[in-house]
């Protein structure tokens, strides 16, 4: 599979990632896959267009599907901010991946939306990349502004 023909951003991502002055999730991802960690002053040193181009990578998890993401944004790194990612070792089971129950943090992040949290029945129907961006929104045991929006995009919670 190739590049997606525009930036892959959720309808909940829009208002902060449009013009991609923030990471979006997609790009997080791949960072994420490839075990890759930049900053986000590092990220808005990169152009518009090579921003746009990193959103465009497919968020399959084979990494063999398209295996250029770390090599584009090494160079864009080298060639606009003179710097390189850090490297780290990607967890080999996240919580994510587990589809026979629902990360903790994500029962946490829905307590604290004041939504009944997804059953296991929906968590596991969730396409892989849905429930990873649940995951990561769901990190830290304060609220996240993105959670609401993202259960609503994915049809776990009814819309305001």
């Amino acid at each position: 599979m190739g590049l997606h023909e525009a930036p892959l951003l959720f309808q909940f991502e829009i208002a902060s990632s449009e013009d991609l002055t923030y990471i979006p999730m997609s790009v997080r991802f791949n960072l994420d896959r490839f075990g890759l960690r930049i900053s986000l002053a590092q990220w808005q040193m990169l152009p518009y267009e090579d921003r746009k181009l990193l959103a465009r990578f497919p968020v399959e998890e084979d990494a063999q599907i398209e295996p250029n993401f770390d090599h584009a944004l090494f160079e864009m790194l080298r060639t606009h901010a003179n710097v390189e990612p850090e490297w780290f070792t990607p967890d080999a089971a996240p919580a994510w991946r587990e589809t026979g129950a629902v990360p903790e943090g994500v029962l946490n992040q829905a307590s604290l939306a004041g939504l009944a949290a997804p059953g296991i029945e929906q968590w596991a129907q969730l396409a892989p990349f849905k429930r990873y961006v649940l995951a990561k929104l769901s990190r830290k045991p304060e609220g996240n502004h993105d959670f609401l929006p993202a259960m609503r995009e994915f049809g776990l919670a009814a819309a305001a």
